[in-house]
């Protein structure tokens, strides 16, 4: 009994140590503005195109100071763009896709406050855009559209059925077009293309940057992945932070980072918590891909994308069609776009971790039971309901086992007396009774053991999916992705004063520790002196930790220690076994009263 005690103890303080490290170490931020550090700009590197020797694409020029997002907007004639759930504009000038908002998203859970903005112009101090070229060999002469280029448009707004044609004449003999066109959702379709007119010809190849200027605020915490994120063809997935990135490889073009070449399907881009821009190439066509981190007084993220070449001739113009997801990490619309447009592993952009084949269909069955009740948190609730009852059976013998060790305690006690001066005889005999009486001594431990994943899956889609940010559940919270915004220590509001964070202990972390507390007054009292003190504080340890974690996993820890005390009360009275939670309480409220006399 006691070696199981000492087990079930080593597990409980591993998990301590699990969670103590999240908290410490990568405690989830509130969701708020992005804060970015003040910087200047410099010209980034830019990387050699593919099948035509020397060729590099052209450079941003450099900013003498920043413009604000206003006076950036302003300075090129624009394209707006206005769909069911996007807003923004196509800059004319350049001819970048660098204005976009969500119509749905907003910062806070305050209705009015600021739309989300993803996408920021060239020139800002938080610039992050999409930018489209054609590349040619040194020494070529043809002129190619380039950032200072003005497009025309045949039409001032794009829409979800009236895609926009940008064109430019080079005056050597080749014209430039580049189709837009968007969807009801988040993906853009580009094709460029170029036709001679003349009698020269020339070599050209697409390429595509997603551009962004500065590190963004990132929650730098291994439960989520921020930064450069694609599946490269067979290369599989590929993750990069922007550390990462820093530290990289020094790549031929400037820089440093990874690049992976010839890769055929999948996608590449940038990635947040909740949002993303990605390229998606043609599924059969081989592509280059790069991320890169140029150092400078501002530093600069990039994730590019280069196309086989194409040749342009009198009668033979070229052609380029990718796509370009800048959206919100929706499930049901990335699987979508997935599913239509057979993108490789598009459901990766999503960060669903190593649990995948656990998490993803936690999450779907959450979602399910969402539109059941309109309610995330009785989602919840039902969900822990359905896991408890899909391993009830294993629990039933788990507990049934801890009861069988109770009932022959007396026996075991005899023999640990007999044999004190010889372990190993007494393990022998030990062994021998557990198995006359079918007794697993660690089957205690399967609860807990069955837990812990379930506490983590659940934990990666509170935190990972976008259908969680700002869900409510009832009263003050508004939020299962955030913390209980309550806390005992201004008496829950009544005083005028917000504490640290490490002082955030709401109503739903209290219940949790009360749960916490009765469900370990189920069983004995440790007698070893250590343990007992161990497991007293526990509730209060746990309180303290989980009080910073969502709110939406601490009211699914709550529920589950209720439905476990629950469980456990009738599995033990249905054994016979005696229950000892009311003499426990009994004697921890005598003990409190007489410290209080």
């Amino acid at each position: 009994m006691q070696d199981s005690k000492n087990l079930i103890l080593a597990i409980a303080l591993s998990m301590a140590i699990l969670v103590g490290w999240q908290y410490f170490f990568g405690m989830p931020m509130l969701e708020g503005p992005k804060k970015l550090a003040e910087v200047t700009s410099q010209v980034p590197g830019q990387p050699a195109a593919p099948n035509v020797p020397g060729a590099t694409a052209p450079s941003a020029a450099a900013p003498a100071a920043f413009a604000t997002r206003e006076e950036a907007l302003a300075s090129s004639p624009r394209i707006t763009i206005d769909t069911a759930k996007l807003k923004g504009s196509i800059a004319l000038k350049g001819g970048d896709i660098d204005d976009i908002s969500f119509k749905a998203y907003r910062e806070t859970v305050d209705p009015h406050s600021p739309n989300i903005i993803l996408f920021a112009p060239d020139k800002t101090q938080n610039a992050y855009f999409a930018r489209f070229f054609w590349l040619a060999a040194p020494g070529s002469t043809i002129e190619l559209p380039s950032v200072s280029t003005l497009w025309t448009a045949d039409q001032t707004q794009l829409t979800a059925d009236k895609p926009v044609t940008l064109s430019w004449d080079n005056g050597q003999g080749f014209v430039f077009k580049r189709i837009i066109a968007v969807d009801d959702n988040y993906m853009f379709t580009i094709t460029d293309s170029v036709e001679a007119s003349g009698s020269a010809s020339a070599t050209l190849v697409p390429y595509g940057v997603i551009r962004r200027f500065n590190k963004p605020h990132v929650a730098g915490t291994y439960v989520l992945h921020e930064g450069f994120v694609g599946v490269l063809g067979d290369q599989g997935l590929a993750e990069l932070t922007y550390d990462k990135a820093d530290k990289g490889d020094a790549l031929a073009g400037g820089g440093k980072g990874k690049e992976y070449k010839a890769a055929i399907g999948g996608f590449t881009g940038i990635t947040d918590k909740y949002w993303a821009a990605a390229f998606v190439p043609d599924q059969a066509q081989a592509y280059d891909a790069t991320y890169r981190s140029v150092d400078g007084a501002t530093k600069i993220y990039e994730a590019d994308m280069m196309l086989p070449a194409s040749t342009v001739a009198p009668g033979a113009p070229a052609s380029s069609t990718k796509r370009l997801f800048v959206g919100t990490k929706e499930v049901k619309t990335v699987d979508g776009y997935g599913a239509s447009l057979n993108i490789k592993r598009f459901d990766l952009l999503i960060d669903w971790g190593w649990f995948y084949f656990f998490t993803k269909p936690l999450f779907q069955l959450m979602e399910f039971f969402f539109h059941w009740t309109g309610n995330f948190g009785i989602a919840i609730l039902i969900v822990t309901v359905l896991v408890k009852a899909a391993f009830f059976p294993l629990a039933t013998k788990s507990y049934a086992s801890m009861a069988k060790m109770k009932a022959v305690q007396p026996q075991m006690a005899a023999i640990r007396e007999r044999f004190a001066d010889d372990k190993v005889k007494q393990q022998q005999e030990l062994m021998e009774l557990y198995k006359k009486e079918k007794i697993n001594p660690i089957a205690g431990c399967w609860p807990m053991l069955i837990q812990i994943p379930v506490f983590f899956s659940l934990y990666k889609v509170l935190y990972v999916t976008i259908e969680m940010r700002h869900a409510p559940f009832f009263g003050w919270i508004q939020d299962l992705a955030a913390p209980d915004p309550t806390t005992v220590f201004n008496l829950f509001g009544l005083i005028p004063w917000t504490p640290p964070a490490m002082l955030m202990i709401g109503v739903w972390p209290l219940i949790m520790g009360v749960t916490m507390w009765v469900q370990m007054k189920m069983n004995p009292a440790p007698t070893d002196p250590v343990q007992q003190t161990m497991f007293a504080w526990m509730p209060v340890i746990f309180t303290f930790m989980l009080g910073t974690f969502p709110a939406g996993l601490v009211i699914y820890w709550s529920w589950n220690n209720t439905l476990s005390v629950t469980q456990q009360y009738l599995i033990m009275k249905r054994h016979g076994v005696k229950i000892e939670l009311w003499g426990n309480l009994s004697s921890s409220f005598k003990a409190l009263t007489r410290k209080k006399s």
